[in-house]
């Protein structure tokens, strides 16, 4: 009995986070194309029929451009809050809309997830965790501020997908305009400004 997670794409090109048991899989955001997740999962030997939910963490294009295609394909309800939703430019079906709130875990087949607020320049960002079968995982993108939510839910799991996308050097010699890198630089998008060491798994694709 274990989980298995796989890091389908991670940055500012797109996001997606794929966890399954044996049964059923959910993907954490989906910010790359249908056509590419679809090549991605092939490649792991992964089958998208098996996703049973999309969780969106918040409405940037490099977390959702994927969703609406793939739920439309597969017939998958996408888990969004409203904020999220009416902040976005996804056109889903309504039949496949599924809210969801703070604190409060879903339950999809055999998986728990856990969804969190977290600290990002977005209309209503969160994190998540999912677990399953004794082993529970973390979904932490675009950090901001390493706060007391992302501390207690970062010690009680197994391993978590740590992303943050920041370098002062690469931003401030990169091609970015300059109201797009002091809006990095402000701490609520992608900076990841850790005073301590922490240890981290960012996978491809492991089996726990």
């Amino acid at each position: 009995m274990s989980l298995f997670i796989a890091s389908l794409n991670s940055g500012s090109n797109g996001n997606c986070y794929f966890v399954s048991n044996e049964e059923e899989a959910v993907l954490i955001d989906a910010g790359i194309s249908c056509r590419e997740l679809e090549k991605r999962m092939s490649r792991l030997g992964l089958l998208p029929g098996k996703i049973k939910a999309i969780f969106v963490s918040h409405e940037h294009t490099d977390h959702i451009s994927g969703i609406k295609i793939l739920s439309k394909k597969y017939r998958i309800p996408v888990y969004i809050t409203e904020n999220t939703l009416k902040n976005s430019s996804l056109k889903l079906q309504p039949e496949l809309v599924r809210s969801f709130t703070a604190n409060t875990v879903v339950t999809i087949g055999g998986l728990s997830i856990h969804p969190f607020s977290k600290d990002h320049d977005a209309a209503d960002p969160y994190s998540f965790t999912v677990e399953g079968n004794g082993v529970k995982i973390a979904i932490l993108t675009d950090i901001g501020k390493v706060c007391e939510r992302v501390v207690e839910h970062f010690k009680a799991c197994h391993a978590a997908f740590l992303e943050a996308n920041y370098d002062e050097d690469m931003l401030e010699n990169g091609g970015y305009p300059v109201y797009l890198k002091n809006r990095i630089r402000g701490g609520e998008r992608g900076i990841c400004p850790i005073s301590r060491p922490w240890i981290f798994l960012q996978a491809t694709a492991l089996n726990l």
